[in-house]
């Protein structure tokens, strides 16, 4: 989810203040006070989740040390209707092409790929896919799709279907962000670069109607995680030509189906095909897109929503114990692009990021980030940046052909509409110009259009927030490759290019410790500048709602939740039947 997992345009790019909300029970937590700018998306054998259940309290689950459920609120009118809001942008509905937080939140009712998230665990567990074998070389992928799989018009899903959205994804004129995940599919990337213009050398197979044969170009253990993301959809034939889905309603196979689009809502209904209908209670589900944060909030105090998603007034919110906050597999960074001289010289990037008050600029976050990728059990953790030592950058300057920063031209530094950014921003500017003599320009641009802005070369510095799309390190490198359509930065590092292709024939210890590499390539060749691990920030009332759950991707798959079949009392925990209830 570059932009953490996709949906509204409009988005959140993340700074942290540190604020204290007082909970019913007197103690204090921090949290984050409203994110501003764009949130970029972006998730073996696997668990069903009917087995998570279990005698009492389950150790570790988020029932335990809960708040008390939200109060002062009306409750639901109608417990099949459920109503989620979040920050308002325009929706992109086709999978191929959107790539933003809230979306990929949407697309868990739209949509339904070989495998989904356990909502608590983020485990893969089967979705589309009934049964699926690996051939001894751990490189072929053999999936049986089930048989009463269908479309919501009531068309049977194919394995065709998968092969042909992945094909149209990773094809050179779509231009698509995610396309450089399917690498790791044989015969992809030389299709998705134009080395090849032949799709059946993409190693991708459909002996009948119901089994996709998918070959890779090394093991890859990690490969069930990759595909519960969105981009591994399958598209219905009479959606693939399509270029603009805002038109008419997809034809989708999840859970749920669009029935009404408009500017401030999309209104889903339950899929009575979907070959789990069984486990959807919620037969009618409104996403609201709000404006600003006080309209969010007036949608929490009055009830109309019964979680809020995007941005959000704390101030507004009469009642404060539905605020969630957990950690998140996030960051928010800045990048140094190197699409233009003299910032392709790694030299003057590495001196820029030694000229940096790092402490300043990370004053008052909640976690402040040292590296890119939010530490994960086992990866190794990588040199980060924190060092200040402006005569080494003096020095890479002199060496790089601009001694005392002559002949440097101006850096443009481009951020959001956001208070925080133009914070950072400016002690970048005065580092830069008292430090090394470096002219700086800051520009600022409407949020709804930032992540457009993005892409333009008229720059040099720009900032970004990445959710992984599943949790593995490749997630956050896959976007900084050379020919990768997320490369904002648009770097070309040999070095960086070789450690992942190399990093792709391992699996395990060996293959993280070369992500590794390739992670600290990147912070010490000056392209990533970490400022902090962003949480996630939710209002929901968790005795309310089962199948909700705080986990680091915030994603939350809707064919999970619920209304509660009864609430506790303030100041009890759940005990063993809302542990089953929940799955």
């Amino acid at each position: 989810m570059k932009l953490s997992r996709l949906v509204s345009l409009s988005a959140i790019t993340i700074a942290i203040f540190s604020a204290c909300v007082s909970n019913q029970v007197g103690t204090t937590q921090p949290v984050p006070q409203k994110q501003d700018g764009p949130a970029l998306s972006e998730k073996t054998e696997t668990q069903d989740p009917d087995s998570t259940g279990g005698e009492g309290t389950v150790e570790g689950t988020p029932e335990q040390g809960r708040s008390p459920m939200a109060q002062g609120r009306p409750d639901p009118q109608d417990r099949e209707e459920l109503t989620v809001a979040f920050s308002s942008g325009s929706i992109q509905l086709d999978p191929r092409k959107s790539f933003l937080a809230s979306e990929a939140q949407i697309f868990t009712g739209l949509y339904e790929g070989l495998f989904s998230y356990n909502p608590l665990t983020l485990e893969p567990i089967p979705a589309a896919a009934e049964s699926w074998k690996v051939s001894d070389d751990k490189k072929t992928w053999t999936f049986t799709i089930r048989s009463n799989a269908r479309y919501w018009n009531g068309d049977s899903l194919k394995s065709q279907h998968f092969r042909d959205a992945w094909i149209s994804l990773i094809d050179p004129a779509g231009n698509n962000p995610y396309s450089s995940l399917f690498d790791i599919i044989a015969g992809a990337k030389e299709y998705r670069t134009g080395q090849t213009r032949d799709p059946d050398k993409v190693g991708i197979e459909c002996p009948n109607e119901k089994t996709l044969v998918v070959h890779l170009n090394a093991p890859a253990a990690f490969f069930p995680s990759m595909l519960c993301h969105h981009s591994f959809s399958p598209i219905h034939p009479t959606m693939l030509g399509i270029s603009d889905w805002s038109k008419q309603a997809p034809i989708s196979n999840g859970p749920f189906y669009l029935v009404e689009q408009k500017d401030d809502r999309l209104i889903l209904a339950k899929n009575e095909l979907y070959w789990d209908a069984k486990r959807v209670a919620i037969k009618k589900l409104i996403i609201r897109f709000t404006k600003d944060g006080a309209e969010a909030a007036s949608l929490w105090n009055s009830g109309e929503a019964r979680w809020i998603a995007g941005d959000i007034d704390l101030e507004a919110l009469q009642d404060r114990s539905g605020i969630e906050v957990n950690a998140m597999f996030a960051t928010y960074y800045f990048y140094i692009r190197s699409s233009q001289a003299p910032w392709t010289d790694s030299r003057i990037r590495q001196a820029l990021s030694l000229a940096l008050p790092w402490d300043n600029i990370r004053q008052g976050y909640y976690l402040p980030a040292e590296t890119l990728i939010y530490p994960i059990p086992g990866y190794p953790k990588p040199k980060g940046l924190s060092e200040m030592n402006v005569e080494r950058a003096k020095e890479l300057l002199a060496e790089a052909g601009f001694p005392k920063g002559v002949g440097v031209p101006t850096l443009v530094i481009k951020i959001s509409q956001s208070k925080e950014a133009y914070r950072i921003a400016g002690l970048m500017a005065a580092a830069w110009k008292e430090n090394l003599s470096i002219p700086v320009e800051i520009k600022v641009t409407p949020y709804e259009s930032y992540i457009d802005e993005l892409k333009k070369d008229d720059y040099v510095v720009g900032s970004s927030t990445w959710i992984g799309d599943f949790a593995d390190p490749y997630t956050f490198l896959q976007m900084w490759r050379r020919d990768s359509n997320l490369n904002d930065a648009r770097l070309n590092d040999p070095i960086y290019e070789h450690l992942i292709d190399q990093s792709m024939q391992e699996e395990g210890e060996q293959r993280w410790q070369t992500l590794s590499r390739a992670e600290e390539q990147l912070l010490q060749g000056g392209t990533v500048l970490p400022i902090a691990y962003t949480p996630a920030l939710n209002i929901i009332d968790m005795n309310e709602i089962d199948g909700w759950y705080p986990n680091p991707l915030d994603i939350h798959p809707f064919k999970y939740l619920k209304y509660a079949s009864f609430r506790a009392l303030p100041g009890v925990a759940w005990g063993p039947i809302h542990q089953k209830n929940n799955l």
